[in-house]
């Protein structure tokens, strides 16, 4: 028995031994990846002036000087004019933003994974081939079609841009998942008189879910994030202004106020932190669509 346990023992310290390399390298990176979030958390409690002066390690080596420990970083942002309708703002941007290209690709993928018609070869090149157009390419001509039809500093010409820039995406990532589906359950579907329709509703989104939650993620939180579509086709007006251009007039155009933005990364990162955990259990499933037949 003492040798089964001494053998049990060794076999156990051999094992942890052959791990130890690929744990010690996930730590260190973990560690290198969380340490400018943790360092930008620090400085957000801290004064304008700590920030500026010194690193905020050192208030980790003298945590106990409450001089330098401050709350008004948070207070400046929560109470600044038009935060809270940029909040709302941003909410109503990334909401339809998100369901309206989820909905469309969720059509086309299914399209190209089960349909048969011309050009579908072709069609769904064109679709890959514009995941690697940079979307700076169509700014100024959006921007310029826009004005024709007077949808510049409107919510639905936001909708619309992020719709077209997350489309290519949205499909290919749906395609993955859908073509994968097992065959035999179409046939069936097929063969007791169900429509392409009716195998979509009932077979494609149920099972589609992990695909979707994983690209509802992404887009949430890309267009959430974004400065650059919202400044092109919003511009800087107050009333449609959304959470990530008010942090940007806050700052000041040569970034004087910059300290204000430790604690306003923190603030907007409320609501994707929810998105996030609420469909965290999608999410890994859904990154992993369609890389296993079968």
């Amino acid at each position: 028995m003492t040798t089964y346990s001494q053998a049990r023992q060794t076999n156990a310290v051999q094992k942890f031994l052959q791990k130890a390399p690929v744990r010690t390298a996930v730590f260190i990176i973990c560690f290198l990846w969380t340490l400018p979030t943790v360092g930008m958390f620090v400085s957000s409690f801290r004064t304008a002036n700590e920030i500026r002066t010194t690193g905020w390690w050192t208030a980790l080596i003298h945590p106990f000087e409450f001089s330098q420990w401050t709350l008004e970083n948070y207070s400046t942002v929560l109470t600044a004019d038009g935060m809270l309708n940029a909040f709302i703002n941003s909410l109503i941007i990334t909401i339809p933003a998100t369901v309206i290209p989820i909905t469309l690709a969720a059509f086309a993928a299914y399209a190209f994974a089960w349909m048969r018609f011309p050009g579908r070869d072709w069609l769904f090149a064109v679709v890959v081939g514009l995941l690697v157009v940079p979307l700076q390419m169509a700014l100024i001509p959006v921007l310029r079609l826009y004005t024709d039809l007077e949808l510049n500093g409107t919510f639905l010409g936001t909708w619309l841009a992020h719709t077209g820039f997350g489309l290519p995406l949205a499909i290919y990532l749906l395609y993955s998942y859908i073509s994968q589906l097992p065959t035999e359950l179409f046939e069936s579907a097929f063969i007791d008189g169900a429509s392409h329709y009716t195998a979509f509703t009932r077979l494609v989104l149920p099972l589609s879910v992990p695909a979707i939650a994983s690209f509802a993620i992404f887009q949430f939180l890309w267009v959430w994030n974004d400065l650059l579509v919202a400044l092109v086709f919003l511009g800087t007006n107050p009333d449609v202004a959304i959470v990530t251009s008010r942090l940007s007039a806050m700052v000041g155009t040569k970034g004087e106020a910059w300290h204000l933005l430790t604690a306003g990364a923190f603030l907007t990162m409320i609501i994707p932190l929810i998105v996030f955990f609420s469909l965290q259990r999608y999410f890994v499933r859904g990154l992993l669509a369609g890389s296993v037949k079968g």
